[in-house]
């Protein structure tokens, strides 16, 4: 079972679970199992790595936010990991003690109430997520008129003003794709700049 589909189980049956899970995963070494009086009582979970998509990056910072509080303090119940995957380089996220004193942390507490909202709905805050879609889709466009921004003469915050127009006429152009924002192709660019009146530097 991954820690995503905890949010299934009632609490105390999604502890039992999740406690120790690390010991499951293949092909693993955790170097703070020997600094814990108790590794058992802990769990692992993973929230991003290096190539993630912007849902993933979106939650990951929600869930940080939340559990932010339990990683203060000299023995903190949240620790923030990162370890190296083969794969994707590094994989990112934290270890959860899961039980302190036979008992169920606050901590779990709250990352299964997060767990549990996300086997409702795949998005932990609309808008910090639509927030990552257009910044990111604002990067592509800079991005994807690399080869011909150079011919026209931009004003200052270009990229917002063709977003804007390919939002209200060619809204297909800046819909995210792969979860990676909207990129939109050469021509629709050059359709946008010419709307906008952004003249060629040919033309001066």
């Amino acid at each position: 079972m991954t820690t995503t589909e905890l949010g299934n189980l009632e609490l105390a049956e999604a502890a039992k679970e999740a406690a120790g899970n690390w010991r499951r995963f293949d092909c693993f070494v955790w170097w703070q199992e020997s600094e814990l009086e108790s590794p058992d009582d802990w769990m692992i979970h993973y929230t991003h790595h290096r190539d993630s998509g912007l849902l993933d990056q979106s939650n990951a910072e929600q869930i940080q936010q939340a559990l932010e509080p339990f990683t203060e303090g000299d023995d903190p119940d949240v620790v923030e990991e990162s370890h190296s995957h083969f794969l994707v380089g590094h994989i990112d996220g934290f270890s959860l003690r899961v039980f302190k004193s036979g008992q169920i942390t606050e901590a779990f507490r709250t990352f299964h109430g997060l767990m549990e909202s996300l086997a409702d709905y795949p998005i932990l805050d609309e808008d910090e997520y639509s927030n990552r879609e257009y910044e990111a889709t604002i990067e592509n466009i800079v991005d994807a008129a690399w080869r011909i921004r150079d011919d026209f003469d931009l004003p200052h915050d270009w990229e917002y003003e063709v977003y804007s127009w390919l939002s209200n006429h060619e809204c297909g152009e800046v819909e995210s794709r792969d979860d990676q924002g909207g990129y939109p192709s050469e021509e629709a660019l050059e359709r946008a700049f010419a709307a906008l009146g952004f003249n060629w530097t040919a033309d001066e």
